[in-house]
């Protein structure tokens, strides 16, 4: 019986580590899929840096820019998802 609860306990500090909450904890969906939506725009992986994040967002702006054919709203929403996913980094500390 001990060790199915230690295997439990295991189980759910990797899920914990894993997923970033607890298993009885409630999923936040619509958070996640705009980072989801948010990395997919901009090209970056899940584990991005800042710079990496600034550098992404800059390539989209030139190709979505209005003098170059885009739109406002394609600038806004790149504007969006880099603020989003610079405000996910665990460490803002360090960054303007």
């Amino acid at each position: 019986m001990l060790k199915l609860l230690i295997l439990a306990a295991i189980i759910c500090v990797g899920w914990k580590m894993a997923l970033g909450r607890w298993p009885w904890q409630k999923q936040d969906g619509t958070r996640q899929q705009a980072l989801f939506r948010a990395r997919k725009l901009l090209g970056v992986p899940a584990n991005a840096r800042h710079q990496d994040i600034i550098e992404a967002h800059r390539r989209l702006i030139t190709m979505v820019h209005p003098d170059r054919g885009g739109s406002n709203a394609q600038v806004h929403e790149a504007n969006d998802a880099r603020d989003l996913l610079l405000n996910e980094l665990p460490d803002r500390s360090t960054h303007p």
